[in-house]
C-alpha cells in the first residue's frame, strides 16, 4: 500500500477538447495516463490535485470519472480551477452513488486519512495583496477558511496537504497560506495547475519546514508521483 499524487488529468471524454493549447506533450495524454497508473495496486491512494476534467456539469463529466474510478486504488480529489463541474458534496456524492463510482472521494472542507497521517487540501488561489482586487480576495479568503478547516479536521496527526494553486512561484509567495502550513506542521505540500513553460518555473524543495511539490501531469509525464 503506497501513497501517490498526481494533478490536472484534464479528461474531456465526451467531447474529446483539444490539449494542444499545453503544447504537444499532451498528444495521447488519456492513454499515457492509463499507463502511468498500471504500475498501482488496488490498494495503493492517489490524491488527485484539481482540474480533473473540462466538463460544464456532473453529468457531461460522468465519463471522465468513470475512467478515473477505472484506475487502481482509492483516489482522492480536490477542486481546480477549471472543475466546472463541481457542485456541492453531498450532490457529487449522491452522483457518484448513482454512476456505482466507489474509488473516488472528496477531500473539501474535510480531510482523509492515509494510516496515520492525514491528507489535506484545498484549492487555492492567486492573491497578491498589492495587485488583486476585492473579488479574488473574497475568493482566496474563502479557500483560506477550507484550508485551515481542512487542517484542523486532522487534529494531531501528521499532516500532507494537497493544493489545485501553487502557492509558492517565481518569486510570488502567498504567505498565509505557506504561514499556516508552516503553523499547522504539514511537512509536504503537493500542488498542480502548471503546464509547459511554467514547469520550469515551479518552486520545489524545502521551504521552512515545509517540502513543496509540483505533481501537474506533464511534470510527471503523466506518472503519479510516490509519496509514501
Amino acid at each position: 500500500m503506497s501513497l501517490y499524487a498526481i494533478g490536472d488529468l484534464h479528461l474531456s471524454l465526451s467531447n474529446d477538447k483539444p490539449m494542444d493549447v499545453f503544447g504537444p506533450s499532451w498528444e495521447g495524454h488519456v492513454e499515457r495516463l492509463r499507463d502511468g497508473f498500471s504500475h498501482l495496486t488496488d490498494e495503493d491512494v492517489t490524491v488527485l490535485c484539481g482540474d480533473l476534467s473540462w466538463a460544464m456539469s456532473l453529468r457531461e463529466a460522468g465519463e471522465d470519472f468513470r475512467f478515473i474510478d477505472s484506475l487502481p486504488g482509492m483516489k482522492y480529489i480536490i477542486k481546480g480551477n477549471h472543475d466546472y463541474w463541481f457542485s456541492t458534496a453531498a450532490k457529487i456524492h449522491s452522483f457518484f452513488d448513482e454512476c456505482g463510482i466507489k474509488t473516488i472521494k472528496l477531500i473539501h472542507n474535510n480531510c482523509a486519512f492515509y494510516g496515520e497521517t492525514a491528507l489535506c487540501g484545498t484549492r487555492g488561489w492567486f492573491y497578491d495583496q498589492s495587485k488583486s482586487g476585492a473579488h479574488d480576495e473574497k475568493i482566496f479568503r474563502r479557500e483560506l477558511m477550507r484550508l485551515e478547516t481542512s487542517l484542523k479536521a486532522a487534529g494531531d496527526a501528521p499532516k500532507l496537504c494537497f493544493l489545485h494553486y501553487p502557492p509558492v512561484f517565481d518569486g510570488f509567495r502567498c504567505g498565509e497560506i505557506t504561514d499556516m502550513l508552516e503553523n499547522y506542521g504539514v511537512t509536504k505540500c503537493c500542488y498542480g495547475h502548471l503546464h509547459g513553460r511554467s514547469i520550469f518555473s515551479a518552486v520545489r524543495g524545502l521551504i521552512g519546514r515545509v517540502e513543496y511539490s509540483l505533481v501537474s501531469a506533464d511534470a510527471l509525464g503523466f506518472r503519479p508521483v510516490k509519496l509514501i
